[in-house]
């Protein structure tokens, strides 16, 4: 757990770094921060159930904003602004989200039950299984429905898309969705025979209906990835999680129409 913990803080470290490079903060920020700090203290630091509880519903409903880009005072820098990758995809655009990342900072921070350390040939092996497969399932289905289609490309801002992808994207969402909710529900149905396999599966629904707004095609997509993604979290801990999820990304990015097809 402690060397999870602090390699996957460092890289959280650097990707925020980067953000802070070229975005800035104004004052309402204070109150967030405050927020995320006294919910920390009541997780961290108390015994009631009831305080513990209410912490992690106030971070939840942080967490929601945070991802949602709902709080005030953050100004992400947008790296990419309306962009045609190739000639058929729609425009992408790419922010360096600075609120979004405090939800990876105040997992890793606050919960330490989230992770645990995992031998490396264990990852491997895990992540051999599940970024293929994960890979295929989700992107030949995106095919299906038309919504991609083959058409490598490597753009002339791809690196700044692999940091942010790795370290903001990517990592703070499978500490949120696999650490945090998975595992925490993992504990929660302990006692239950198949409690591993319903926690992997509300984890998974959770995430698809989290792309709700791109319509219910990502959702779908969305959903199949989050059982690849549980899966590797399963048997490989955090580690194969975030390398099969950047995995599948890396992939879609440079070989298919990213993100999708022009409508």
């Amino acid at each position: 757990m402690f060397a999870t913990r602090w390699i996957s803080l460092t890289l959280l470290t650097l990707g925020y770094g980067l953000a802070i490079a070229y975005g800035h903060f104004s004052l309402p920020v204070v109150v967030t921060f405050a927020l995320l700090i006294m919910a920390g203290i009541c997780v961290t630091q108390f015994k009631q159930r009831a305080v513990i509880g209410f912490g992690h519903c106030l971070f939840i409903a942080l967490a929601l904003a945070l991802a949602s880009h709902w709080l005030p005072g953050f100004f992400s820098e947008r790296v990419i602004a309306a962009q045609r990758l190739t000639p058929q995809s729609a425009p992408f655009s790419m922010y360096l989200n600075l609120d979004k990342p405090l939800i990876g900072f105040w997992i890793l921070l606050a919960c330490p039950w989230a992770l645990r350390n995992v031998a490396i040939g264990q990852v491997v092996k895990i992540t051999a299984l599940t970024l293929p497969g994960t890979a295929f399932v989700c992107l030949s289905t995106a095919m299906a429905l038309g919504l991609i289609g083959w058409d490598p490309t490597w753009p002339a801002k791809s690196s700044l898309w692999l940091a942010n992808n790795l370290l903001l994207v990517t990592l703070t969402e499978e500490l949120l969705f696999r650490a945090y909710i998975q595992g925490g529900l993992q504990r929660l149905f302990k006692p239950l025979r198949y409690g591993r396999t319903l926690a992997l599966g509300c984890a998974a629904l959770l995430f698809g209906l989290a792309h709700f707004g791109s319509g219910w095609q990502w959702v779908v997509l969305a959903g199949l990835a989050g059982i690849g993604y549980g899966l590797a979290f399963r048997f490989g801990g955090l580690p194969a999680a975030v390398i099969t999820h950047f995995g599948v990304n890396l992939v879609h990015f440079s070989f298919f129409t990213y993100p999708m097809f022009d409508r």
